[in-house]
């Protein structure tokens, strides 16, 4: 991290000057990024993989979900199952589109809902297939594109919004629970900017994976809170590697691993050698809000859902690279600026800003950064959006510029930027941009009339 606004490298003096204008001013009047459209397509396959599973939830407003590929839970609990889901919950599911619809716009929208006598419903849909699980020697990718429940603070007390999967011998049986494993790829609890991800295994309670706990790890949502905002959420399964491993990403950055050697060989075998199927859900209450304050009460809000864009499966059969961040980035939501592709004259550096990881830093005249494949979908970007801090200090300034598919076409779009009062001052600053619509590669390249260092770059996006 910068110590002060003197830490530079020698740069050559170039003439040009750049005027700061008003960019700063318009940060002001924005306090969090473009959450980034609610109708992103399901990205294309990256090279070395193949989808075998997605759904982009195109349909009419108020419809359910497609059968052939979810099916509803109801009730309180499987038949024959644990009550309350086994967790506590104090919700009804119901296949009502009144909890579970699409909105016409490319979502799905999965709404609790309390009736006059305080009784909540909500929704739960499972996919049909059981069978996802990486092939011999390959991975299993799983994501989804998800905005949770826009509800925060006291109003928020009681959500539990879910991404998940269970293990396929757990169809039917529901009392084998957790050795058959349970993969949690997003869980949040009482409207926090939080990420929790967690694989269930072994016995309970503890075992050998800690149970009821798991093994899990969190992160927050940055650019815009995970409540504000779109972001992907998914899990990697990689059998090619040694040990074969499990990895927890949001918005591309790998914050959580799980490795086979962490537990013993049976416990693993017991998780792993059989499919998993898919679980979207909102539950009110249970052990897990426990945990942080408590389930629903009079001061919780009904009706905010958690909006699900998109549900994606991938499989490689080999080495396939990861999706992000080598590629085939979402334009609307948050790119982590330290996961580019290649660079010029750039340092990474721990962040103070909110949610943590690293930022770009010693950025100046000449600077660039590469983020290969990022997909602008069909309607166009017309804004871009980026975490910006720089403590350069009087009459240092610079332009953060976007440019595709190559460094030495034109600018796209562009704002000035000055002193924020620090390097860790981080403010987020708009831009319009031309019309762009597919896949580009795109280059954030610096430019100034000083030698200095002039900003820091923590994340950016675009919006329509």
């Amino acid at each position: 991290m910068r110590a002060s606004s003197g830490r530079t490298r020698p740069r050559p003096l170039r003439r040009t000057l750049v005027t700061l204008a008003a960019a700063l001013g318009l940060a002001a009047a924005v306090a969090t990024a473009a959450t980034g459209p609610a109708d992103a397509s399901v990205p294309a396959p990256p090279s070395g993989w193949t989808q075998v599973f997605a759904d982009d939830f195109d349909g009419a407003a108020g419809s359910g979900v497609n059968t052939a590929d979810w099916l509803y839970d109801t009730g309180t609990s499987y038949p024959g199952g644990a009550a309350n889901w086994g967790t506590g919950e104090v919700e009804t599911m119901t296949s009502s589109t009144g909890n579970v619809a699409l909105d016409g716009n490319g979502n799905l929208l999965i709404t609790p809902r309390r009736d006059g006598s305080g009784n909540w419903t909500s929704g739960r849909i499972e996919t049909t297939r059981t069978d996802f699980r990486p092939p011999a020697g390959g991975k299993l990718r799983v994501q989804a594109r998800i905005q949770m429940p826009n509800v925060t603070g006291a109003a928020a007390k009681g959500y539990w919004p879910a991404f998940w999967m269970l293990g396929a011998p757990f169809r039917g049986n529901y009392w084998n629970w957790p050795g058959v494993g349970e993969l949690d790829i997003m869980e949040n609890v009482q409207g926090l900017n939080t990420d929790w991800s967690t694989m269930h295994c072994g016995t309970s309670p503890g075992g050998p994976c800690n149970e009821t706990s798991g093994i899990g790890n969190s992160t927050s949502c940055t650019g815009s809170t995970c409540q504000a905002g779109f972001h992907t959420y998914a899990m990697e399964w990689d059998r090619s590697a040694a040990p074969e491993e499990i990895r927890f990403y949001l918005d591309g950055v790998n914050f959580h691993t799980v490795k086979a050697t962490q537990v013993d060989a049976t416990t693993w075998a017991n998780a792993t050698d059989h499919g998993y199927f898919l679980i979207l859900d909102v539950a009110m209450g249970g052990g897990f809000p426990a945990a942080f304050g408590g389930g629903p009460d009079s001061g919780t809000e009904p009706g905010h859902p958690m909006t699900v864009d998109y549900v994606q499966v991938l499989q490689s059969s080999g080495g396939g690279t990861t999706p992000p961040p080598t590629g085939n980035w979402d334009a609307y939501s948050p790119i982590q600026a330290e996961s580019y592709d290649s660079q010029s004259g750039i340092g990474t550096e721990t962040t103070t800003d909110t949610g943590g990881g690293q930022d770009i830093g010693y950025l100046a005249n000449g600077d660039w950064a590469l983020y290969k494949g990022v997909n602008f979908g069909s309607t166009a970007a017309r804004q871009f959006f980026a975490r910006v801090a720089s403590g350069a200090g009087s009459g240092v300034s610079g332009l953060v510029e976007v440019r595709l598919d190559s460094r030495s076409n034109a600018p796209v779009g562009s704002f000035a930027v000055g002193d924020t009062g620090g390097w860790q001052s981080w403010r987020t600053v708009p831009a319009n941009i031309g019309a762009v619509t597919g896949t580009h590669d795109v280059y954030l390249t610096f430019t100034s009339g000083q030698p200095a260092d002039f900003v820091n770059v923590n994340w950016f996006d675009f919006g329509h």
